[in-house]
């Protein structure tokens, strides 16, 4: 009877190692098939441009108080002819000497398809944000001087569409330098009632 016992364990237990094998052999195959199929694609990063940034408020009220209003415009350009991108929840900010001077703009979830180009035009603001002292100085120094370095980035998620298949989620990070020239001779932008428009069609990093 013990022998019989034996004999029906033993044959459970390699109906159940060959069990694990196959699903492991299974799992193995698919990782390969789409990292197979991932090699052979090579998605590339979306590309971003600045195109131009619109001021209508930029004051200093104290040493310490920055108030921040500005308009821009983003162009998106998916470089892949197979890859579909996901944008999923985009924050965009401005800063100012590596200080966030603007809370964050949402731009709403899109997909963007092969060759596409989305342009995105949100606004950032801050009314009354406390910054170093150093950079309210700095910044009524660069308005005194005519031109201001700042920077507008982009925080996000994306996902890769290949076909049916969708990948997980990658963190998105988009950095746009802007050097707007305000009050500068050269360059005075184009006046909209109260704001100005200032064309930059400066290009962006882009790291995922």
């Amino acid at each position: 009877m013990a022998e019989k016992c034996s004999h029906h364990k033993g044959k459970r237990q390699r109906f159940i190692r060959g069990c694990c094998a196959c699903f492991l052999i299974t799992v193995f195959i698919l990782l390969f098939v789409i990292l197979l199929v991932w090699a052979i694609l090579q998605p590339k990063k979306p590309r971003f441009i600045l195109q131009d940034a619109t001021i209508f408020s930029l004051n200093v009220s104290a040493p310490n108080i920055i108030s921040t209003t500005v308009q821009v415009t983003i162009n998106s350009r998916n470089p892949n002819s197979k890859v579909g991108v996901y944008y999923d929840k985009l924050s965009v900010y401005a800063s100012y000497h590596s200080q966030q001077i603007t809370y964050y703009t949402i731009i709403p979830p899109v997909y963007q398809g092969h060759k596409d180009t989305n342009v995105w035009s949100p606004f950032v603001y801050g009314n009354n944000v406390p910054v170093a002292p150093y950079n309210g100085l700095a910044l009524s120094q660069d308005q005194s001087n005519g031109a201001i370095r700042m920077i507008f980035k982009i925080d996000g998620r994306v996902k890769w569409k290949v076909g049916t298949f969708v990948s997980g989620r990658y963190h998105l990070h988009v950095t746009c330098p802007a050097y707007i020239p305000i009050g500068n001779n050269r360059n005075t932008g184009i006046v909209l009632g109260t704001a100005v428009k200032y064309q930059l069609s400066q290009s962006c990093k882009v790291s995922v």
